[in-house]
């Protein structure tokens, strides 16, 4: 039986393109980089990406040391806003994730900044459904390597884990770990044509449903 869940969080538990939008506006605008506002598709073909990867796209004329700077006013102004105004938690996320932290160790592993699945926990008031969680700001790694962190952690067996994502990027990390991938096609990514999952889902709450071995993830 599938013990371990590992999830993703943009594009799987929720969507906080608005404040994030919000506050990506309010940094770039004060160091006069926009001529317009960003919206919320500006950011949607870069969520799952890593943030010092994302500026150097926007503003190829940019220097390192304003990305820097910027950067750092970014995720500042971020998990300050994320941790009060959120986002968009998908529908089902609570009621499905209190169904399988019954039977299921439960996991995050993000490429977001350090803070910011801590701002998604303190906003939604989910922590008590997970065990451990790991992020790319915290640690300096890939997606891949800290997915492989929280396995060597918490002694996971790769054979009874999977990985619940909607990026390629976060279907190459859990399959590098030799983990099952759920795709959510509700999510912001899209996957090569020859990526081959466990299963696919069209909303959060299916996963209550799915069957691992010939038994119910429940």
């Amino acid at each position: 039986m599938m013990k371990n869940i590992i999830f993703d969080l943009d594009g799987t538990l929720w969507d906080s393109r608005s404040t994030l939008i919000e506050a990506w506006n309010s940094v770039l605008d004060k160091h006069q980089l926009i001529e317009k506002p960003l919206v919320e598709d500006d950011l949607t073909k870069f969520m799952g990406l890593l943030l010092p990867d994302i500026l150097p796209i926007l503003f190829p004329n940019g220097t390192p040391e304003q990305f820097d700077l910027i950067l750092k006013e970014i995720i500042e102004h971020e998990c300050k806003t994320l941790s009060t105004k959120g986002g968009i938690i998908y529908e089902k996320v609570e009621h499905t994730l209190n169904v399988l932290s019954k039977n299921h160790d439960l996991y995050i592993v993000s490429n977001c900044q350090d803070g910011y699945i801590e701002a998604f926990l303190e906003f939604s008031k989910f922590s008590h459904f997970f065990k451990d969680y790991e992020s790319a700001g915290r640690t300096g790694k890939n997606k891949q390597e800290n997915i492989r962190l929280v396995l060597e952690r918490n002694e996971l067996n790769p054979e009874q884990t999977i990985y619940v994502g909607d990026t390629q990027t976060d279907y190459s990390s859990s399959t590098a770990n030799d983990l099952n991938f759920v795709f959510c096609n509700y999510g912001f990514g899209e996957l090569d044509e020859n990526s081959k999952v466990f299963a696919e889902i069209n909303s959060f709450d299916e996963l209550a449903k799915l069957s691992v071995t010939s038994q119910n993830l429940v």
